[in-house]
């Protein structure tokens, strides 16, 4: 029924936001009480929280043998989240760069970008499990050398109420079963009312399944913004990015190795440009922030592709192949 999908679509957004709130909030206070960096706690707990749709998503289709749905959906995902995500919460704060985020985790992202690519493309386009053992031992030394070179130069504007471990834990737990829940919820109904309205399957996929598992980030980030957790939000982004890559990906690879035949080169050239404007982002903004201009820019960056890939539906004889 009509009503019961709309109702329940509504659901998934109210445990969205409510995930959402109480995730930031759990894991700002934990912060607090480790005397860890908001970055590191959103590279870590938050970024592989919030990336859990994706990895689901992307194991079942590697078990699955569904190698299109595995890496389209990382590549997808880390789009959704450099440009709109990231452009849309430096559009409501702008986001303080540390030094450390400049010379460490923004060249990383790149880098881990770039070796994608590489393995992917190279090899009869395979990402073999090799390939994907070398992208889980590097994501481990990436989390490991984050905690020992911990950067707390830049803390946070907001307030931050003290609790216990213990309650920060179960609020980071509650927030990111909210989040999970509520973003399946929202993919599930929001795909039952466009299938009812006639609207094609590819067109579903581009639109409310690519931005469905990205829904917990773009949630997180933006509660972030509001509460003027800057850190916390460019940690999530960054840390979800290379945990897609470097841990799902990797782990994908181990399974069954990945075919890349069926990446478009739009989404591949995009996925670069896009890990690119952020490090140019940190050199040309002012103060050594991600402004507001640089939102407008990430977004804009973001509706165009988007369009691209609406008209390549609406035209399927119009196609970008290696």
């Amino acid at each position: 029924m009509l009503w019961l999908d709309i109702l329940l679509l509504l659901l998934g957004l109210v445990l969205v936001v409510v995930g959402s709130d109480i995730l930031v909030d759990g894991s700002s206070s934990i912060a607090r009480r480790l005397g860890v960096s908001e970055f590191v706690i959103g590279l870590t707990i938050v970024g592989m929280g919030t990336s859990a749709p994706e990895m689901v998503v992307s194991f079942i289709g590697a078990i699955k043998g569904s190698a299109d749905i595995a890496v389209g959906n990382v590549i997808g995902s880390n789009i959704f989240n450099t440009l709109l995500i990231l452009g849309v919460t430096s559009l409501i704060l702008p986001i303080a760069i540390s030094p450390t985020n400049r010379k460490r985790d923004i060249p990383i992202n790149i880098a881990a970008t770039l070796l994608l690519v590489i393995f992917g493309l190279a090899g009869g386009n395979i990402l073999s499990r090799i390939d994907g053992a070398i992208l889980l031992v590097l994501f481990i030394a990436y989390i490991v050398f984050s905690f020992l070179k911990d950067d707390k130069t830049i803390e946070s504007e907001g307030s931050v109420k003290s609790r216990s471990i213990f309650l920060s834990i179960l609020l980071i737990i509650g927030g990111i079963a909210g989040l999970i829940i509520g973003g399946r919820l929202f993919v599930n109904y929001a795909t039952s009312i466009a299938q009812r309205a006639g609207v094609s399957d590819k067109f579903i996929a581009i639109t409310i399944l690519a931005g469905g598992t990205s829904l917990p980030e773009l949630a997180t980030c933006i509660v972030a913004a509001f509460k003027k957790k800057g850190q916390l939000a460019l940690g999530n982004i960054i840390g979800s990015n290379i945990f897609n890559i470097l841990l799902i990906l990797g782990g994908s690879a181990l399974i069954t190795p990945l075919s890349f035949t069926g990446m478009n080169p739009l989404d591949l050239g995009v996925l670069i440009v896009s890990s690119l404007f952020l490090l140019m982002a940190i050199f040309t903004g002012r103060n050594s922030r991600i402004g507001r201009g640089d939102g407008i820019a990430f977004t804009l960056l973001w509706a165009l592709y988007m369009a691209s890939l609406v008209y390549m539906v609406i035209n399927p004889s119009f196609e970008i192949r290696f």
